[in-house]
C-alpha cells in the first residue's frame, strides 16, 4: 500500500508526533508499504527519510510555537495527493490537516487520526477544578458536533485504546477503531536498574540511600498538571523521606520552575535526548508519578510499568487505563491531597510484589510499536479492500 499522512504538526524539532511518524516511516518500510508524509515547513522540498518520503509544503511559522509551521495551502496538498495516488490518506489533526484530507476527491480509503483529545487537554484541565469532566464535555458539545461532521468524511477514526473508542462512540464520532499503542521494550526494562545511579540521583536531591526515589517524565505544559504533582509530593514528603526528579522541558518552563520553587528534595532535570540515559534513570527509581489526565494512551506510564516501577497516576484517560491495582494507586485529576495519599499508600505496600506485577503487565498487557503498526496496516488493508469491493 501507499499511505499518505497529511501531518499538520510534524517538525524536525517536534516531540511525540515527530517520534510517532518517524516510527511509522520505518515500520512501513519494513512491511513493504510506502509511507509519504505531507507536512508544512519553511520551504518547499522533498526528501527520503526512514525508508519513506517527506514532502514539505511551505507555510508561515505557528505563532505560539515557532518550531512548527501552518498548513494552509490546500490546493498544493491536493496536487500532491493527485500526483501520488495513495491507497490510504490519513488526516492527522482536527484542523487543516484533517479537512484537507477529507475534502480531497480521490478514491483512497481515508482515516481520521485521533491521538489527542483537545477537550481533555484544555477544558478538562482548566475547568475541571470547578466542574465534573462530564459537565465540561456537555459545555463543549459544539466541538464534538464539529468533530462528528469531520469524522463522517472518513472511513474510520483511528484511536489508541478501547476506552477512547468508547468515549468517542458516545459523541457519535464515525467508526472509532482501536489500534493500541505500544513501547520499545528494549529501552524499558527492569534489567537496567542501577543501584549506583539511584544513589547518585538521591545524592543530587540531597538525600541518603534509604530515601524513596520518585521520578516523573513530563512535557512542561498545563495539561500535565505538574503543579498538582509538586504539591502532592510536597505534602507526602512531610511524612516520609523521599525525593522527586522530573525529566522534561516545554514552552511553560517558566511556570513549572515557579511551581517547583522552594520544594525540598525536588529537582527539575531538564530535557535529555539520550534515550539510553533516560531509560537507566527510569529503571533505577522506586516509583513513577504522573499528573496528566489528558493522555490518549500514556506512553511514559507504559514505559515506567515495563521498567518495573509501581505507578501513581490519575484515574482517568490513557494513564488511568494502564493502571492496575496490582501495581498502581490512582487519584482524582488535579487533587493534590489525594495524590499525596496515593504516594504514601503505594510506599506502604510490598514493592517487590508490585514489581512482579509490573513484569506480568509488561508481558501480557502492553504491546510494542511493532504490534501497533502491524495492526494499523491490517486495518488499512481491510479498508482498502472494502473500498475496492464497493
Amino acid at each position: 500500500m501507499k499511505i499518505i499522512d497529511v501531518a499538520e504538526f510534524y517538525a524536525d524539532e517536534g516531540g511525540g508526533v515527530k517520534t510517532y511518524i518517524n516510527q511509522k516511516l520505518q515500520a512501513g518500510s519494513r512491511a513493504g508499504h510506502e509511507i509519504v508524509v505531507v507536512a508544512p515547513g519553511e520551504v518547499a522540498g522533498e526528501e527520503e527519510r526512514f525508508g519513506g518520503r517527506v514532502i514539505w509544503v511551505p507555510g508561515p511559522p505557528l505563532p505560539v510555537d515557532r518550531r512548527y509551521h501552518i498548513l494552509w495551502r490546500e490546493k498544493r496538498v491536493h496536487e500532491i495527493l493527485d500526483r501520488e495516488q495513495p491507497d490510504v490518506v490519513e488526516g492527522s489533526s482536527p484542523w487543516t490537516g484533517g479537512w484537507f484530507a477529507a475534502r480531497w476527491k480521490g478514491n483512497a480509503a481515508k482515516t481520521f487520526i485521533f491521538h489527542q483529545d483537545p477537550v481533555a487537554v484544555y477544558p478538562h484541565t482548566f475547568l475541571g477544578k470547578v466542574l465534573s469532566f462530564s459537565k465540561v464535555d456537555k459545555l463543549f458539545l459544539f466541538y464534538w458536533h464539529y468533530l462528528r461532521r469531520l469524522s463522517r468524511r472518513f472511513d474510520a477514526t483511528i484511536v489508541s485504546g478501547e476506552w477512547l473508542a468508547r468515549r468517542l462512540n458516545g459523541f457519535g464520532i464515525n467508526n472509532p477503531v482501536a489500534v493500541p499503542f505500544g513501547i520499545d521494550k528494549t529501552f524499558s526494562s527492569p534489567e537496567r536498574r542501577n543501584p549506583e545511579l539511584r544513589k547518585k540521583l538521591l545524592a543530587e536531591l540531597g538525600l541518603p540511600e534509604d530515601a524513596a526515589l520518585l521520578i516523573g517524565i513530563s512535557r512542561h505544559h498545563p495539561e500535565k498538571r505538574l503543579g498538582t504533582v509538586f504539591e502532592g509530593y510536597r505534602l507526602a514528603s512531610q511524612k516520609r523521606k523521599m525525593g522527586l526528579a522530573i525529566f522534561g522541558d516545554g514552552p511553560f518552563r517558566w511556570m513549572v520552575k515557579r511551581q517547583a520553587k522552594g520544594i525540598e528534595h525536588l529537582k527539575l532535570m531538564g530535557f535529555t535526548s539520550n534515550r539510553e540515559e533516560l531509560a537507566d534513570y527510569l529503571s533505577s527509581a522506586d516509583y513513577f508519578v504522573h499528573g496528566s489526565a489528558a493522555e490518549t494512551y500514556g506512553l511514559v506510564v507504559a514505559e515506567a510499568i515495563c521498567s518495573g516501577l509501581p505507578v501513581v497516576v490519575p484515574d482517568v484517560g490513557g494513564a488511568g487505563d494502564l493502571a492496575n491495582s496490582a501495581y498502581s494507586e490512582t487519584y482524582s485529576p488535579g487533587n493534590a491531597e489525594q495524590l499525596s495519599e496515593a504516594i504514601l499508600k503505594i510506599m506502604d505496600r510490598d514493592r517487590e510484589q508490585m514489581v512482579t506485577a509490573c513484569a506480568k503487565a509488561a508481558k501480557d498487557s502492553i504491546g510494542t510499536m511493532d504490534d501497533h503498526f502491524r495492526l494499523l496496516f491490517e486495518v488499512y488493508q481491510k479498508l482498502v479492500d472494502e473500498k475496492k469491493a464497493r
